[in-house]
C-alpha cells in the first residue's frame, strides 16, 4: 500500500491528480483529517489491484517465474558444517524458491507460475509499479498522458502533497495480525537488524524482496567488503604482534637507548625556547612506539605487498565483480538496462527549462551559454571550497609550529615527566601532534557539514537532466571534497613534514624568516608515528561520530516527533501515522552510506603502510556498521521506494582509482617517510666492517654542526651537536652540502618506487586476467535460462496454436453439420 499526505491547499490540482490515478485503475481511500493526530493532515491510501499490476509489469518487462530451476546446485564447500553457527534459517535466507524467469506478458499469463495473484508480485515490485504510475500521472488533464505537468515529485516540490511513501507491512517488534501478511519487516528485525546477530550472514534475498535490488546490493557489497577486511586485519595484527615481540632485536634501537644515545647531543627542534637534548631521551616516547608500529622491523614489505599493493585490494575488487555477477543472475538483473529506468527527466529540470526552446524530440533543454555559465560557477565554487580546506590545513600547520615551542618550554619542568608509566611518552612532539589532530578533526567535520549543503546547491544549480546524471555529478563533487578534506592532513605528515627543514644556521621557515615559524622536523624515529596518530584520531573519530549520527539522531527525532501519538491507544495509532512519524530515507540515502565506506577504504589502503592495525579498526567498525544500517532502516526510517540496480555504480570506478593511487602513496611512504631504504643502503653499502648488520647506523645517519659558527652569548663550546641529515661537516670543502650517501639513498628510493609500482601493476593485470568477472557456472545458467525461455515460449505458442486450430476445426464441423441437410434438400429439388 502506498500513502500520500496533504493539507487542505491545492484542492483542484489534487482532485485532478487523484481522479487520473483512479482512471488508471488504482484504488484510493482517503482518511479524513479528523482521524489524524494533528487534526490537519489527510492520508490517501493507494492500492494496486491485479489488473494494474499485471498491465504495468508487462510495460516494465518485469521478470517473473515460469519454471522451477532444474539445474543442480554445485556450491557445496568442504567442511561446510563449520559455517553452521553463522547461518540463518533457510526460510529467512531463501524466502522464495529458485525459478527460471522471463519478462511478464499479460496476454500469456497462463504461461507463468501464478498460484496466488495477491502474492505473485513481491512487495518491492508492487512498490516500484505504484511509484512508476505516480511519477507519470498528469495533474492537469483528465487522464494519464505524456504531458509536462505530471509526476508525484513535482507535486511534492510545489506543496500539493507533503510526503509520499510505501507502508511497512507490520511493526518491527511483532508480527502482523493479518494472517496473509508475511511480516517481512519483523523477520528482518529479528534475524538481521539486532546486534546480537553480528556474526550471522545477511538475508540478502529477503532484503531484496522487501526493499528492492538497489538497497540489497549495497548490503551485499558492505558484507563482502567486511569479509575481505578480515584477511587484511589478520595479516596486519600478526605484523603488529611480531613487531612488538621482536623490537628488542633492533640494533639501532639499542644504540639510541644505550651508551651511544646518551653521548649524542642533538640540535634544538625550535628557535629560542628549545634547548639541546640527548638522543636517548626519545627512547621511550618515540622509539618504542615506532617499533610497535613496525617502523623498524622487517614486516613492512610483507604487509605492504599483501594488503596495499593490490594483492588483497585487487582480489577484493575482482572477487566482488564475480559476486556481483552472481547476484545479477539470482536477482534477474542480467538484461536489466539501468539507462531506461533513469531516462525520466527530473521535475526540477522540466520546471526550469519549460520556457526554453524544444529540441528535436520535443523535450526541454538548457541553452549552451546557460549550461557553460552554470558549469563555470559550479567549478569555481568547488575550487573555492577546496582552497578553503587547504587554507585550514595551512592554519593547522602554523598552529603546530607555533605551539611546539610553547609545549617544549612548559613540559621541560612539568610534573608529568616524573610519572612512572606514561611520563616518558608525554613529549612536546606528542602533545603537538594530538592537539593538532583533534583540531584538524573538528575542522574536517565542520567543513563536511557545510560543504554537503553547498554540493547539493551547486548540483541543483547545474540542473542535471536525469536522476542518474544528478547522482553522478553529486558523487564527483562530494568525493573530491571529502578526499581533500579527510586526507590532506595525512598527506602533509606523510610527504611534506620534515622534508624541507634545512640545517642548523640555515633553517627553512614557513612564511619566511620574519614569521619565526620554523618548519617541523620529524622525530628521530621518523614521521610515521605522527602519521599513525593522525590516522587513528581522524579515522576512528569519523567512524564513531558517524555511527552516533546515524543511530542516535534518527532515534531522537522519531522519539520527539511521535511523543503525542504514543499517548494514544494502539488501536487509534494507525499504520500510516506510525510510518509518517518515522524519518524519510531520501533518494540520496544510500549515497551517504557508500561515501562513508569509500572514505574508510581510502584510509586503509592509502596509508596502510604506516598503521597495520587500520584494517582491524575498519573491520570492527564495519561489523557495527552493518547492524546499525540494518537497525535504522528497519526501525527508524519509512520504507524507501524500491529501485533496481545491477551494480554499485560509479563507486566501483572510484574504488579502483583509490586502489591505483594507494600503490603510489604507500611506495612513497616506504621510500621517503620511513627509514627502511636508508637502513638497507647503510647495511649493504656503507657498513664500515662489511658485515650485513646495523651497528653504527645511528652515528652514520646524523650529521655534525659546528656550534661556534653561530654567535651565542655565554655558551661555551663543549660539544658538537648533531642533526638528522646526510651533510658534510664544518671545515670540509663542501661543508653542509649533501654527501654522496644522500644521493645514493635518493637513487635507491626512486628505484624502489619505480620497481615496486611496475611489479604491482603487472600483478594487478595478471590477477585481473586470471579471474574472470563472471563465474563459469553463472554464465552456463544464463545460457541455460535463455534457451529454456525460448523453448518454453515456442512450445507454449505451438500448444496455443494447436488448441486454436482444434477449436476452429470443431466450429467448422458443427457448421457443416448444420448446413448439410439444407444443401441436400436444395439438390433434391
Amino acid at each position: 500500500m502506498y500513502v500520500l499526505l496533504y493539507l487542505f491547499f491545492f484542492k483542484e490540482r489534487r482532485k485532478v491528480y487523484e481522479a487520473n490515478l483512479a482512471n488508471v485503475g488504482l484504488e484510493l481511500e482517503t482518511e479524513d483529517k479528523s482521524e489524524s493526530d494533528d487534526g490537519k493532515t489527510y492520508f490517501v491510501k493507494i492500492h494496486a489491484p491485479w489488473e494494474v499490476l499485471a498491465t504495468y509489469a508487462d510495460v516494465l518487462k518485469i521478470k517473473v517465474p515460469f519454471k522451477v530451476n532444474d539445474i543442480p546446485e554445485n556450491r557445496e564447500m568442504p567442511m561446510n558444517w563449520l559455517s553452521t553457527p553463522f547461518r540463518l534459517p533457510e526460510q529467512i535466507m531463501q524466502p522464495e524458491p529458485d525459478f527460471f524467469t522471463a519478462p511478464f506478458d499479460k496476454s500469456k499469463s497462463d504461461f507463468f507460475l501464478i498460484d496466488n495473484k495477491e502474492t505473485f508480485f513481491p512487495p518491492s515490485t508492487r512498490n516500484r509499479i505504484v511509484y512508476y504510475i505516480l511519477s507519470r500521472c498528469s495533474y492537469l488533464g483528465e487522464e494519464c498522458g505524456d504531458k509536462d505537468k505530471k509526476g508525484i515529485k513535482r507535486l511534492l516540490n510545489n506543496g500539493t502533497y507533503t510526503t509520499a511513501f510505501p507502508l511497512h507491512d507490520c511493526r518491527y517488534w511483532t508480527r502482523s495480525k493479518d494472517l496473509n501478511c508475511e511480516s517481512e519487516r519483523y523477520n528482518l528485525y529479528k534475524h538481521w537488524a539486532r546486534f546480537l546477530f553480528f556474526f550471522k550472514e545477511q538475508p540478502l534475498n529477503l532484503i531484496r524482496k522487501y526493499y528492492g535490488e538497489k538497497i540489497g546490493i549495497y548490503f551485499a557489497w558492505l558484507g563482502f567488503y567486511t569479509e575481505m577486511l578480515l584477511f587484511a586485519a589478520i595479516v596486519g595484527t600478526i605484523c603488529f604482534v611480531y613487531g612488538v615481540l621482536t623490537y628488542d632485536d633492533n640494533e639501532w634501537s639499542k644504540e639510541i637507548c644505550g651508551e651511544i644515545g646518551g653521548k649524542i647531543v642533538m640540535c634544538p627542534l625550535c628557535d629560542k625556547k628549545c634547548g639541546y637534548w640527548k638522543l636517548n631521551t626519545t627512547c621511550n616516547s618515540s622509539w618504542k612506539l615506532n617499533v610497535k608500529l613496525k617502523e623498524s622491523n622487517e614486516t613492512r614489505p610483507l604487509f605492504l605487498d599483501d594488503t596495499s599493493d593490490f594483492s588483497s585490494v585487487t582480489l577484493f575488487l575482482e572477487f566482488w565483480k564475480r559476486r556481483q555477477a552472481r547476484l545479477e543472475y539470482e536477482w534477474d538483473l542480467v538484461d536489466f538496462e539501468e539507462e531506461q529506468q533513469q531516462l525520466q527527466l527530473r521535475p526540477e529540470y522540466e520546471t526550469k527549462c519549460t520556457n526554453r526552446k524544444l529540441n528535436r524530440i520535443t523535450q526541454p533543454y538548457l541553452p549552451v551559454t546557460s549550461k557553460c555559465a552554470r558549469l563555470c560557477l559550479s567549478g569555481a565554487t568547488v575550487v573555492l571550497w577546496i582552497s578553503l580546506i587547504i587554507a585550514c590545513i595551512i592554519g593547522v600547520i602554523a598552529y603546530r609550529l607555533a605551539v611546539y615551542a610553547a609545549f617544549a618550554s612548559i613540559m621541560k619542568d612539568s610534573p608529568t615527566t616524573n610519572l612512572q608509566v606514561v611520563g616518558p611518552y608525554i613529549t612536546p612532539q606528542l602533545a603537538t601532534s594530538v592537539t593538532a589532530s583533534c583540531i584538524n578533526f573538528v575542522i574536517i567535520m565542520i567543513l563536511n557539514l557545510m560543504y554537503e549543503r553547498v554540493a547539493v546547491w551547486i548540483t541543483d544549480m547545474e540542473i542535471p537532466k536525469t536522476h542518474l546524471e544528478y547522482e553522478n555529478k553529486l558523487t564527483v563533487k562530494m568525493f573530491l571534497f571529502q578526499f581533500v578534506n579527510y586526507y590532506s592532513s595525512c598527506f602533509y605528515v606523510a610527504f611534506f613534514k620534515g622534508k624541507f627543514v634545512g640545517y642548523p644556521g640555515n633553517y627553512a621557515y614557513m612564511f619566511g624568516k620574519w614569521s619565526k615559524l620554523r618548519n617541523e622536523e620529524c622525530d628521530p624515529g621518523g614521521c610515521l608515528i605522527e602519521l599513525t596518530t593522525q590516522l587513528v584520531i581522524v579515522m576512528t573519530g569519523k567512524q564513531v561520530w558517524g555511527n552516533i549520527q546515524e543511530a542516535l539522531v534518527p532515534w531522537l527525532m522519531n522519539w520527539w516527533g511521535s511523543r503525542k501519538a504514543r499517548k494514544h491507544p494502539e488501536s487509534l495509532y494507525s499504520r500510516w501515522e506510525q510510518d509518517h512519524d518515522l524519518q524519510g530515507f531520501g533518494q540520496l540515502g544510500l549515497f551517504y552510506e557508500y561515501l562513508e565506506m569509500v572514505i574508510q577504504f581510502g584510509f586503509i589502503t592509502l596509508f596502510v603502510a604506516s598503521f597495520p592495525l587500520a584494517p582491524l579498526l575498519a573491520l570492527i567498525n564495519n561489523i557495527i556498521e552493518v547492524r546499525v544500517d540494518a537497525w535504522k532502516l528497519t526501525t527508524q526510517f519509512r520504507r524507501p521506494v524500491a529501485a533496481k540496480a545491477h551494480s554499485i555504480g560509479a563507486w566501483e570506478e572510484i574504488l579502483s582509482g583509490i586502489a591505483v593511487l594507494s600503490v603510489v602513496t604507500n611506495a612513497f611512504i616506504v621510500a621517503f617517510t620511513s627509514d627502511m631504504i636508508p637502513r638497507l643502503v647503510y647495511m649493504y653499502a656503507y657498513h664500515p666492517e662489511g658485515d650485513m648488520n646495523m651497528k653504527g647506523y645511528i652515528n652514520n645517519s646524523l650529521s655534525v654542526f659546528n656550534i661556534s659558527e653561530i654567535p651565542l652569548a655565554n655558551t661555551p663550546l663543549v660539544f658538537l651537536p648533531r642533526y638528522r641529515d646526510y651533510r658534510y661537516p664544518s671545515g670540509h670543502e663542501k661543508q653542509y652540502s649533501h654527501t654522496m650517501q644522500f644521493w645514493h639513498i635518493l637513487a635507491a628510493k626512486l628505484a624502489f618506487i619505480i620497481i615496486m609500482e611496475h611489479v604491482v601493476f603487472l600483478v594487478k593485470f595478471f590477477v585481473a586476467w586470471m579471474i574472470p568477472d563472471v563465474p563459469s557456472d553463472v554464465r552456463a545458467r544464463v545460457k541455460r535460462e535463455r534457451y529454456l525461455v525460448q523453448e518454453y515460449l515456442h512450445n507454449y505458442e505451438v500448444e496455443k496454436l494447436k488448441i486454436q486450430l482444434s477449436q476452429n476445426s470443431n466450429k467448422l464441423e458443427v457448421s457443416l453439420i448444420h448446413s448439410h441437410p439444407a444443401d441436400c434438400r436444395s439438390a433434391h429439388r
